[in-house]
This record gives C-alpha cells, sequence and structure tokens, in this order.
C-alpha cells in the first residue's frame, strides 16, 4: 500500500514539473548531467511530500559486524536499506587506503555502485586534516586557520590540491555502463560550530565563502558533473534565518539547503530539540523556499538510542512539520562504544523503527528505485 502511494505521489510532482518546464524530447533527456537527474529525483521527493531516509556508512559495518556482503543493521530491522548512504572522504587527501573511521576506498567505491544500482542515493562529506597544522578536523589549535590558509600561497596550494583528490574520486564513480554515478557532496558542514578547522571562529565570512568558491573552481575546471552540492550549517550559534545565511556562499554554489541538527541527552532535552530545529531547520526550509532549493535534516540522530520510541516520536513530528527531501543520521560504530544511531537486532527500538519505515511518509531504498 505504501508503495503505490508513493509512486502515485512521485508521479504526479514529475507530471506537475514536466506541465511547467515543458516536455523534454530524447536528446533534452540525454543531455541532463548525472547531477541535474539527481535533483530531478530529489525534487519528486520534496514536491511529493516524500522524505528519503538516510544513514551513514550503512553497509560498511553495524553494531556487532563488519565488512560483509548484503549486511546492514538498518536492512536488518526493517528489512530493506536506507535510500541515502552517506560515506566520508576524510584522509583521501594524505593517500591512505582507508578513511577516517577505517573504510577503505575501494570498499566505498564498490558500495556506491552498489547502491546507486539499487537505486539508492549516495552521500559523500569531508573530514579532511588541517593544512595548516596536519592535525586532524577537529583541530583548531591555531587561530583562524581559514584566513591563514587563503593568506599563504602554499597553503592555498595544498588545499587546492587536496580538493582535487576529492573531485577525481567523485568523478570516477562510475555505473557498470560506465556513467558517471550522482552523488550529493556535504563539504564544510558544521561551520557554524566551533569544532572545525573551517567553523565560525576560523575566518571571516568572506574566508568561507572563498572556500566553497575553491571547491566549485576546482570540481568545475576538471568537469565534474555528477555533484549536487548540499550547504549545512550546525544549530550551533544559529537563532534563525540571518544566522543560517550569513555564510551562505550564493545560489550558483548551492543546490541543497541542509541542516545538522542533533538530540542530546539532556536537561529538558525534548523542549531544547524542538527549538534547535525549530530555529535551524525552519531557517533552512524558509532558504530553500526562498532561493529555489531543496531542503534537508541534513545530519541528526540520538547517540546510542537509549529510548525505544524516538523514531515515531521525535523525528516523525519533525518531519511532519518541515518539508524535507531526506533525513540522515550518524553511524552504528562496532568499535566506538555507545556510539550508534539506528536501530539494530536486537535494540529495543526495533518496532518503533519499523513504524518509521512502514510510514507512508518515508522512503527507503526500494521505494527510492521507484523514483527515476
Amino acid at each position: 500500500m505504501k508503495r503505490i502511494y508513493m509512486t502515485i505521489a512521485a508521479c504526479a510532482a514529475i507530471f506537475a514539473t514536466t506541465l511547467c518546464s515543458g516536455k523534454k524530447n530524447v536528446a533534452e533527456q540525454a543531455a541532463e548531467t548525472p547531477a541535474e537527474v539527481l535533483l530531478g529525483r530529489l525534487t519528486a521527493l520534496s514536491d511529493s511530500g516524500l522524505t528519503a531516509f538516510g544513514h551513514h556508512d550503512d553497509t560498511a559495518y553495524g553494531r556487532y559486524w563488519e565488512y560483509q556482503p548484503d549486511s546492514s543493521d538498518v536492512k536488518n530491522v526493517c528489512g530493506d536499506y536506507p535510500a541515502i548512504i552517506n560515506w566520508d572522504l576524510g584522509w583521501i587527501e594524505t593517500g591512505a587506503e582507508k578513511q577516517l573511521d577505517g573504510v577503505p576506498f575501494d570498499f566505498m567505491r564498490d558500495e556506491i555502485v552498489r547502491h546507486d544500482a539499487r537505486g539508492g542515493i549516495n552521500s559523500l562529506s569531508w573530514h579532511l586534516l588541517n593544512p595548516v597544522t596536519g592535525g586532524d578536523s577537529w583541530d583548531t589549535s591555531c587561530d583562524s586557520t581559514l584566513t591563514r590558509i587563503f593568506a599563504d600561497k602554499a597553503l592555498t596550494d595544498t588545499l587546492t590540491r587536496w580538493i582535487g583528490l576529492t573531485a577525481d574520486f567523485i568523478g570516477n564513480l562510475r555505473d557498470a555502463e560506465g556513467n558517471r554515478i550522482p552523488v550529493m557532496y556535504r563539504p564544510w558542514h558544521e561551520h557554524t560550530g566551533e569544532w572545525f578547522w573551517w567553523g565560525i571562529n576560523e575566518g571571516t565570512p568572506e574566508d568561507y565563502k572563498n572556500l566553497w568558491k575553491l571547491t566549485r573552481k576546482v570540481f568545475d575546471e576538471k568537469g565534474i558533473d555528477n555533484v549536487v552540492w548540499v550547504y549545512s550549517p550546525d544549530k550551533s550559534n544559529v537563532n534563525g534565518y540571518d544566522d543560517y545565511m550569513s555564510r551562505y556562499p550564493g545560489d550558483e554554489y548551492v543546490d541543497v539547503m541542509g541542516a545538522d541538527v542533533y538530540y542530546f541527552d539532556e536537561p529538558d532535552s525534548g523542549r531544547i530539540f524542538t527549538e534547535r530545529i525549530d530555529k535551524t531547520l525552519g531557517a533552512a526550509v524558509r532558504a530553500a523556499r526562498e532561493h529555489g532549493k531543496i531542503a534537508a535534516l541534513s545530519e541528526t540522530g540520538f547517540e546510542s538510542l537509549p529510548v525505544d520510541d524516538w523514531y515515531m516520536n521525535t523525528l516523525m513530528p519533525v518531519l511532519e512539520k518541515y518539508p524535507v527531501a531526506f533525513v540522515t543520521v550518524w553511524r552504528n560504530s562496532n568499535t566506538k562504544p555507545n556510539h550508534w544511531y539506528a536501530p539494530y537486532s536486537g535494540h529495543p527500538g526495533e518496532a518503533d523503527f519499523r513504524a518509521f519505515h512502514d510510514s507512508p511518509c518515508t522512503v527507503f531504498a526500494r521505494e527510492m528505485n521507484e523514483i527515476r
């Protein structure tokens, strides 16, 4: 029943889009870039009032396993893969064989191909090293890292080269027919926080905008046409629309207005989470509407899921209030204590998550495959 509803809604959205833009002939369809095709799928979701569910590193490892063929904590609980799998490119800039959480880049590439083939969408983030100190993304030990990078040609050149390595990886993602696989890319995320070297204390708004402009310049010069670009401030230091947009690089650089808002175990946590959602995701939805973009809850979750009803009683009301094309929760680590965000087999929240999956508002991989 849910699949029939989804298909009708998606077709209605696509039909409405066709009426507005004019019917495309075969040549026009063939001329679409992979990024444009993916944007069309996201638009169909958004226009239909549906939200695709995403999970970080979903098929790489889970609560009690790693690198097992066809495995997924999400699939083990609800019978389907997430519609979106997010991957991280951290350490690709070093030439390492594995990224910062130990996932081999060759494995990641293969899983991106597999998830695309099953109809899913792949997303990428990048927790890269600090070009000034050589430390990790969280190294803010030197003042004004961004300002230093753009004031020093050698550092700018280093960062440019690193960006080029991510562009090469993404541009070389190909399906079985040799076509580029479209991905969402969410670089320089949570920049309104203080914990990353590209964060709010590490440079001026213009420095941050220049970071985006440099990234796009490198990708464009390499002819990378399979990227949908996601802008995703964190809830930190965002008290409304003006804060959300304060470092926005411009419409020509961004396709998706995201928001990263986590739920924390703290006094009055429900009220505080709702306030943060209203300020940050509310701003993202407004920005998407006013700038002709897609809205998304690009990162969220409740670490270790200490309650058994978070998805239906906390996350679902957010999705009902705010029309977002997708929501992504973070990873299920098998090495870091109490670090998981989706239920796994044996977790007390299994039934709640199955209800979330069965909701007519949510889309997982099997249904995502129907939106092409």
